[in-house]
């Protein structure tokens, strides 16, 4: 199963516009934000993550909302989390 997750953004790369570090649940990742281009997030602001790149700004409670759901499913969440602090944008 493959999920979006909400992650909050802290800050972009330097060198890479479209490229910026994010915090999903305590583990902190480098995510493409390419196609948010013509919305920009900025740092604090929250964003719908799968597979490496931002989808969509949402807000915090939004982003609250999901946590909680995808917390409540257990193993998907689990496994998705395990898969992303594996992944590596280079």
């Amino acid at each position: 199963m493959c999920l979006g997750i909400p992650g909050e953004l802290i800050e972009f790369m330097p060198d890479h516009p479209d490229l910026a570090k994010v915090d999903v649940s305590g583990v902190k990742r480098v995510i493409n934000v390419g196609l948010l281009a013509d919305d920009m997030p900025k740092p604090g602001e929250w964003v719908l993550i799968h597979v490496g790149f931002a989808l969509s700004k949402i807000d915090e409670a939004e982003a609250a909302a999901a946590l909680e759901f995808l917390e409540g499913i257990g193993q998907a969440y689990d496994d998705e989390l395990a898969a992303l602090r594996e992944s590596r944008i280079e």
